[in-house]
C-alpha cells in the first residue's frame, strides 16, 4: 500500500476529542530549586515561582496555581490547556533515585551496559570515571533466545528462562523490569511475548520494551535507554498521574500536556509510557523561547543561556531554530567531556547541562583552589542568603555578598535576603585568614562558575564544528541576567538580550511549543537494492503511530508532516540525517538528497560508493505562531529618573549601582552601568562599561560601550 496522500500535505487529525479554544492557559516548569507557573489571559500573561518541594513536587504546582488564580481572580474551569515541563526525570537519573530495576535480555549480552562503547573518552587519564549502569549485574537477567539481524528466531524463546527470571524479580522486589533482545528493532515478537508474562505474574512491576521505547539499531544505546525509561517510570508515572488528579480536583478539567525534549508537547498517556523522553523537557522549553526571540530579532546565530538555581544550560541556535540530535548523555561525569555520561536514544534538543546554578555549592578543594558545583543547596535547605537552614556558601550567597541582589525586590519580597548569613557561610568555609575579606571570595566565586560555564559553552560549539564569538547570547531563568555579562566577554559575544519573563523563561517557552510526535523505525536498506514501496510502507506505519498518539492531544488542528533518513556510505561507522520529501521518494531524488546533506558537511563525495539507510524517523506537528520581525529604528532616551542606589562589588573594583525597576522602563530607554534593573523574577547586572537598551518588544539589549 502507497504512502497515503494526505501525509504529503498538511493534514486534519481524527476528531476525536473536544476541540478546545486557546483562552487561559497555563505553563508549569518544574526545576531542581524553583517552580514556575505562568498563566496566559488572553496577551497577559503573569507568573509565580515558588522554591520547589522535593517530596511531593505537585504541592508546589498547586501553591503557585493558588497563589495566581487568587492574585488574578481566575477560575479554575477557565483554563483550557496546562503545559507542563520538568527536570525531575533527569534528576533522578543523576541522584540515583529512581525505583530498582532489572534488565531481561538475551543470554550472553547481560554485560553489554557495562562495557559500554568499550573506548576511552579521554585518552591519557588512567583514572577516568564514568557513571555506573543505572541496573547492578545481578538484576541483568540472561533469557534463552535469539532473532537474528532480519528478525528471524534462530533460538525459540525458552519459557523455562523466563519462570527462573520471573521468580528472581518476585524474590528481588524489583519495581521496574526493562526488556531488551538482541535485534527485537526487527521483530518485538519475543519481547512481547516476556511482557505479557512479567505483566501477568507481576502486575504491579513496570515494565519497558526496548522495541517500543527505542526501535533501533545499537544494541548498547538501546538497552541504555530502555533501562533508563525503566528506571525512572514508576517515579514519573506516580507523580504525572498524582498532577493530573489534582489539578482535577481543583477544577482543572483541560487537555494536559507534556513537554519533550525535542521542543514539543505530548500526551499525558505517552509522558508516562516513555518518561526518558521528558529528560530535558523544561531545558528544551528554554530554548523553543530562545529561537522564537532569534527570529524576531532576524539573527541567524544565537546562544541560548538559561542559568537557574541548580544548573546551566547552553544551546546554539542556527537559522532561528535550535539544534537537534538523536542523542543524548545523562550525567556526565568527566568535565562534562562527551562519551562520559549514560548515553539515551530520543529525539532531543542539542545542549550542554552544567550544575552551575544559583544553589551551586563553592568548596575549596586539595589543591587551595575555589570550586563551584556540581552539588547544590536546591532548594532544600537553599542558600544560606535565604535563611532556611543553608550552611553551605552558593553563587546566590556570593551574588548577595556582591551586592548584585536588591533585598527589598528579591522574590517579589516574599523572602527576605540574609546578607549576613551569606556573608558568615562563605568565610567560615573558604576563608583561612579571619582578616580576608568575603567580597573578595564572592569575586572568586562568580568568576569561577562564569568560566565554567564559559568553557561548557567553548566546548559544546566545537563539538559541533562551530564557534560563539559574534553570537547573540539570550539569557533567561533567575540567574542568567546576573551573569549574563561577563558570559558575553569571555565567549566575545556580540550583545546579550534579556526577555521579558526571563526569570521563567523555560514557561514561557511552553506556551510558544507545538503539540509533536516524533516516531523512529530501524529499517535497513541499501540504495543499490532500494525498494519504494517497502519505504512506502515504512512511512505508512510510523504515520499510522504518530497519528494514534497527537489524535489523543488535539483536534481541528493542521498538522504538518516531516521525516528523515539517517544514510551512510557503506563501511562507515556513522550516518548523517537527510530531510526526505514525502511528495518525492524515487531513488534519484533521495540519493541526491544524501549527497547534498554529505557534502555540505565534509566537503566532499565517495562517488562510486554504495549508500544505505539504517533508520527513518516521522513527525508530526502542529504548526506554531512565527513572530513579527522587530522594527530596530526606535528613538532613544537615557532613563533619568530618580533610582535607588547600592554598594556593587565588580569584578576589578567597588561601586555604586542603579537601582531601576524594569516595569519602569520603555522602548527607546537606555541606561549606563553600574546599573540592576530588578523584576519580578530575576535581575539583569549592568557593570561598568556596559550599557543597556530596552528593545521594541520591552527586552532588555545589553552590550559594551562603545568608547
Amino acid at each position: 500500500m502507497a504512502v497515503p496522500r494526505v501525509a504529503r500535505d498538511l493534514i486534519q487529525v481524527a476528531e476525536t476529542t473536544t476541540t478546545f479554544t486557546l483562552r487561559n492557559r497555563l505553563a508549569i516548569d518544574i526545576g531542581g530549586t524553583f517552580t514556575d507557573v505562568v498563566l496566559e489571559s488572553g496577551d497577559a500573561q503573569f507568573a509565580r515561582k515558588v522554591l520547589t518541594s522535593h517530596v511531593q513536587p505537585a504541592d508546589a504546582v498547586l501553591r503557585g496555581i493558588q497563589e495566581l488564580f487568587s492574585e488574578q481572580d481566575i477560575a479554575p474551569d477557565s483554563i483550557s490547556l496546562v503545559l507542563h515541563g520538568t527536570t525531575l526525570a533527569t534528576n533522578a537519573i543523576i541522584e540515583r533515585r529512581g525505583a530498582k530495576t532489572a534488565l531481561l535480555t538475551t543470554e550472553g549480552h547481560r554485560d553489554v551496559l557495562a562495557m559500554a562503547f568499550e573506548n576511552r573518552f579521554e585518552q591519557y587519564d588512567v583514572n577516568i570515571e564514568r557513571p555506573e549502569p543505572l541496573i547492578p549485574r545481578n538484576l541483568r537477567i540472561p533469557i534463552h533466545e535469539r532473532m537474528s539481524a532480519e528478525g528471524n528466531a534462530l533460538r525459540l524463546l525458552d519459557e523455562e528462562s523466563v519462570n527462573q527470571a520471573i521468580d528472581t524479580l518476585r524474590r528481588e522486589n524489583v519495581e521496574s523490569v526493562a526488556i531488551g533482545f538482541l535485534h527485537s528493532f526487527t521483530n518485538s515478537a519475543h519481547e512481547e511475548a516476556v511482557a505479557t508474562d512479567v505483566a501477568s505474574a507481576l502486575p504491579n512491576v513496570a515494565v519497558s520494551l526496548s522495541s517500543q521505547v527505542c526501535p533501533e539499531i545499537r544494541e548498547y544505546e538501546r538497552f541504555s535507554t530502555t533501562c533508563a525509561n525503566a528506571y525512572v517510570l514508576p517515579l514519573m508515572s506516580a507523580y504525572l498521574n498524582d498532577l493530573a488528579n489534582r489539578l482535577e480536583a481543583l477544577g482543572i478539567r483541560c487537555p494536559f500536556l507534556v513537554m519533550t525534549s525535542n521542543g514539543g508537547l505530548t500526551t499525558l498517556a505517552t509522558a508516562v509510557k516513555f518518561p526518558i523522553r521528558l529528560v530535558e523537557s523544561g531545558p528544551a522549553g528554554g530554548a523553543v523561547l530562545a529561537a522564537w526571540k532569534a527570529r524576531e530579532l532576524g539573527v541567524t546565530e544565537a546562544l541560548s543561556f538559561d542559568m537557574g538555581g541548580t544548573t546551566a544550560k547552553i544551546c546554539m541556535i542556527e537559522g532561528g531554530a535550535p539544534l537537534r540530535s538523536r542523542s543524548f548523555e545523562v550525567d556526565r561525569r568527566y568535565r562534562f567531556k562527551k562519551g562520559s555520561g549514560l548515553p539515551v536514544r530520543i529525539p532531543v534538543i542539542e545542549m550542554v547541562e552544567i550544575g552551575a546554578g544559583g544553589g551551586s555549592i563553592a568548596r575549596v578543594d586539595q589543591l587551595k583552589r575555589i570550586r563551584v558545583g556540581p552539588e547544590s543547596a536546591g532548594s532544600e535547605p537553599g542558600p544560606a542568603c535565604y535563611g532556611l537552614g543553608g550552611e553551605l556558601p552558593t553563587v546566590t550567597d556570593a551574588d548577595t555578598v556582591m551586592g548584585r541582589l536588591e533585598a527589598a525586590r528579591f522574590a517579589e519580597g516574599q523572602m527576605a535576603l540574609d546578607l549576613d548569613a551569606g556573608k558568615q557561610a562563605i568565610a567560615s568555609n573558604l576563608l583561612s585568614d579571619s582578616d580576608a575579606n568575603p567580597r573578595d571570595a564572592a569575586r572568586a566565586i562568580a568568576e569561577v562558575v562564569d568560566e565554567n560555564m564559559a568553557s561548557a559553552a567553548r566546548g559544546h560549539a566545537s563539538e559541533w564544528g562551530k564557534t560563539v564569538a559574534g553570537r547573540v547570547l539570550i539569557a533567561y531563568g533567575g540567574a542568567a541576567p546576573l551573569h549574563a555579562t561577563r558570559l558575553l566577554s569571555k565567549l566575545n559575544c556580540d550583545y546579550a538580550l534579556i526577555p521579558v519573563g526571563a526569570g521563567v523563561g523555560s514557561a514561557l517557552g511552553f506556551l510558544r511549543s507545538p503539540i509533536a510526535y516524533e516516531v523512529v523505525l530501524s529499517k535497513y536498506m541499501r540504495l543499490s537494492t532500494y525498494d519504494r514501496d517497502d519505504i512506502e510502507r515504512v512511512i505508512e506505519l510510523m504515520h499510522a503511530e504518530a497519528e494514534t498518539v497527537m489524535s489523543e492531544a488535539v483536534s481541528e488542528l493542521d498538522v504538518q508532516v516531516s521525516a528523515t533518513a539517517y544514510m551512510r556510505y557503506v563501511g562507515q561507522g556513522y550516518e548523517i540525517s537527510v530531510p526526505l520529501d514525502l511528495d518525492n521518494l524515487s531513488l534519484d531524488h533521495l540519493r541526491l538528497a544524501f549527497e547534498t546533506a554529505y557534502e555540505s558537511l565534509y566537503g566532499r563525495l565517495l562517488p562510486k560508493s554504495d549508500i544505505e539507510v539504517m533508520s527513518w524517523t516521522l513527525t508530526l506537528a502542529t504548526e506554531t505562531e512565527n513572530p513579527t520581525r522587530l522594527d530596530s529604528t526606535n528613538d532613544t532616551a537615557q532613563y533619568d529618573d530618580v533610582c535607588r542606589e547600592q554598594p556593587l562589588v565588580e569584578l576589578d573594583k567597588e561601586s555604586v549601582a542603579r537601582c531601576i525597576d524594569r516595569e519602569n522602563l520603555k522602548p527607546g530607554h537606555y541606561v549606563l552601568g553600574p546599573a540592576l534593573i530588578s523584576e519580578r523574577h530575576t535581575t539583569t547586572l549592568i557593570p561598568t562599561g556596559f550599557e543597556m537598551l530596552v528593545n521594541s518588544a520591552h527586552d532588555l539589549i545589553v552590550r559594551r560601550c562603545v568608547s
